[in-house]
C-alpha cells in the first residue's frame, strides 16, 4: 500500500459520527505505559449528549409529528414512535451493537459479526476510544450513544408511512429494517480500529529496522486499514449520521409511502395538521436535543466540540429563513410550518458536515438547503403524485443528500473546512492529511449512491414480507376512523 493510498485511508478517519475503537482493558494497557483512565469531563459530557438524543425522539419527534397529523391519528403516532424506540433498545443490546461495531469476517466490508452478541465480553471497565491518541469512554456509554441513534432512525420513517399502516406492521417491519439495512450502514460507515490501533501500526513500521521486519509490520498495518467498513475504506466523511441515519431513513420513507399508496382521500379531502402549536414544540425540542447529536459525536469534551456546536446553530438558521423567504415569493405568506421544516432540513443538512465545515461554509449549506427541500416537499412532490405524508424524503432524504456531497467540499481547509484527518504521517498524533476535492466528492457521492441502493432495495423487500406476512394497511373504513381507536382503542381528546 503506497503512502498516497494510506493517506486517502487516513482521510476516513475524519468520518468521526461515532466511530470507536472498542478494546478490552488488557489491549490498552498494552498499548500504553498504563491503562487508560477515562476522564469525568467525558463521561458526564457524553452522558449529556445522550440523554439529549433521546429527547430529540421521545418527545420531541412524538410532538413532531403527532402535531402534523389529523386528531385521529395523534396517538397512532406518538405509539408508533415510542414503541419503535423501547423495541430498538431491546435489538441494539442483544446483537444490533455487536452487528454495528465488530468484526464481520468475510462479509466485514458490509456489516459485522456477533462477537459481542448480547454484549458479551463487555462490563463498565470496558473502554472505547475516541478521535484522540489515549482518550477513552466507557464503552457502556459509547453502547448507549449509538443506541440513541439506532432508536430515532426507524422512528424517522414513520412519517412518511403515518395515518395508513397498521401498528402491528409497523412494529414488525421497524425490527427488519434495523437489523438488516440499519445496522449494516452503521457498520460500512462508522465501523474502523481507531486512533490508536492505525497509530500503534503505523509506529510499527517505522520502528522497524530489517526487511523481514518492516515487511510483517506493513502486513500488520496492511490489516489494520482494511478493518473497516466499506463506506469508510472509499474515505466517505459522515460526522454524524447523514447517510447512517437521514438518508437511510428519507429513502426507506419513499420505499414505504410508494408500497403502501396513498391515504384515503388524498388530494379529495383536506388533510391539515390537527396542532401546529405542537409541532413547533417537537421542532424546538428536536433542535435542542441536535446538539447532543452532533456535537456528541466528537465522543468527548475538547475544545473541538465548539466547531459542531456552532455550526448546527448558524446552518440551521440559514435554511430556515431561507425556507421561509423561499415560501413567501412562492405562496404569498410565510408560515409556522414553513419556518419549521427549515430548521430541520437544515438540521440535517449540517450532520455529516458539522465537524468539517467552517462557521461560514455552513451557512452556505443551509442557504442551499433550505430551498432545495423546499422545492422537494412542494413542487417536485405535487408533479410525481406520491404521498410521503410528513415530507421525511422530502426533508431527510434530499437534506441528508446534500449535506453529505457538501462535506467533501466544505471540508476543505481553504473554505474554512477542518481539513482530512491523518493518524499515519505522525503515529500517535492526528494531524491535517492531504485534500483533493474531486476524489473527496466521488467518495462522498459512493457513500451516498450505496446508501440509497442498500435501503432502497433492503427497505422494499421488508416492506414487501410485511405486506405478505401480516398485511401493511387497515381495510379503509378503519384508516377512515382513525388508527387510535382501530388499534389502540383511545383518543387524544375527550371533549
Amino acid at each position: 500500500m503506497t503512502l498516497r493510498n494510506l493517506t486517502r485511508m487516513a482521510g476516513a478517519l475524519c468520518s468521526l459520527g461515532m466511530l470507536a475503537l472498542i478494546v478490552d482493558p488488557a489491549f490498552a494497557q498494552e498499548a500504553a505505559a498504563a491503562p487508560p483512565t477515562p476522564d469525568k469531563g467525558d463521561i458526564a459530557f457524553m452522558y449529556i449528549a445522550t440523554i439529549l438524543v433521546l429527547l430529540m425522539t421521545v418527545p420531541g419527534l412524538a410532538l413532531f409529528y403527532g402535531g402534523l397529523v389529523r386528531t385521529k391519528n395523534m396517538l397512532s403516532v406518538c405509539m408508533q414512535v415510542f414503541a419503535t424506540i423501547c423495541m430498538v433498545m431491546i435489538i441494539w443490546v442483544t446483537y444490533g451493537y455487536s452487528m454495528a461495531f465488530t468484526n464481520g469476517g468475510a462479509l466485514n466490508s458490509y456489516v459485522g459479526g456477533f462477537s459481542k452478541m448480547f454484549l458479551s465480553g463487555v462490563d463498565s471497565t470496558s473502554l472505547a476510544g475516541t478521535f484522540s491518541n489515549g482518550v477513552y469512554i466507557p464503552e457502556y456509554l459509547f453502547i448507549c450513544f449509538q443506541m440513541t441513534f439506532a432508536c430515532i432512525t426507524p422512528a424517522l420513517i414513520i412519517g412518511s408511512v403515518a395515518e395508513r399502516m397498521k401498528f402491528s406492521a409497523w412494529m414488525l417491519f421497524a425490527a427488519l429494517w434495523v437489523t438488516f439495512v440499519y445496522f449494516p450502514m452503521a457498520h460500512m460507515v462508522w465501523y474502523w480500529g481507531g486512533p490508536d490501533t492505525f497509530g500503534n501500526a503505523a509506529k510499527a513500521v517505522a520502528a522497524a529496522t530489517t526487511d523481514a521486519a518492516k515487511a510483517e509490520a506493513q502486513a500488520a498495518l496492511d490489516g489494520v486499514l482494511a478493518d473497516v467498513g466499506q463506506i469508510f475504506a472509499w474515505g466517505g466523511l459522515d460526522f454524524a449520521g447523514g447517510t447512517v441515519v437521514h438518508i437511510n431513513a428519507g429513502i426507506a420513507g419513499l420505499v414505504g409511502c410508494l408500497i403502501l399508496g396513498k391515504r384515503v382521500g388524498y388530494g379529495r379531502e383536506a388533510m391539515p395538521p390537527h396542532s401546529l402549536t405542537m409541532t413547533m414544540i417537537g421542532a424546538a425540542l428536536l433542535w435542542v436535543g441536535w446538539f447532543g447529536f452532533n456535537v456528541g459525536s466528537n465522543l468527548e469534551a475538547a475544545a473541538f466540540i465548539t466547531v459542531p456546536m456552532l455550526n448546527t446553530f448558524v446552518c440551521t438558521a440559514a435554511a430556515a429563513l431561507a425556507w421561509i423567504i423561499v415560501e413567501w415569493i412562492a405562496k404569498g405568506k410565510p408560515s409556522i410550518l414553513g419556518l419549521v421544516s427549515g430548521v430541520i432540513a437544515g438540521l440535517v443538512a449540517i450532520t455529516p458536515a458539522c465537524g468539517f465545515a467552517g462557521v461560514y461554509g455552513s451557512i452556505v449549506l443551509g442557504l442551499v438547503a433550505g430551498p432545495v427541500c423546499f422545492l422537494f416537499c412542494t413542487a417536485i412532490k405535487s408533479a410525481l403524485g406520491y404521498d410521503d405524508s410528513l415530507d421525511v424524503f422530502g426533508i431527510h432524504g434530499i437534506g441528508g443528500i446534500v449535506g453529505a456531497l457538501a462535506t467533501g467540499i466544505l471540508v476543505n481547509p481553504e473554505y474554512g473546512g477542518a481539513g482530512i484527518a491523518d493518524y499515519l504521517s505522525k503515529p500517535g498524533e492526528l494531524a491535517v492529511g492531504s485534500y483533493d476535492m474531486v476524489a473527496q466528492v466521488i467518495a462522498q457521492a459512493k457513500g451516498v449512491g450505496l446508501t440509497v441502493l442498500w435501503c432502497g432495495i433492503g427497505s422494499a423487500i421488508i416492506f414487501k414480507l410485511v405486506d405478505i406476512i401480516i398485511g401493511l394497511r387497515p381495510v379503509e373504513d378503519r384508516e377512515r376512523e382513525g388508527l387510535d381507536i382501530t388499534d389502540h382503542g383511545e383518543r387524544a381528546y375527550n371533549y
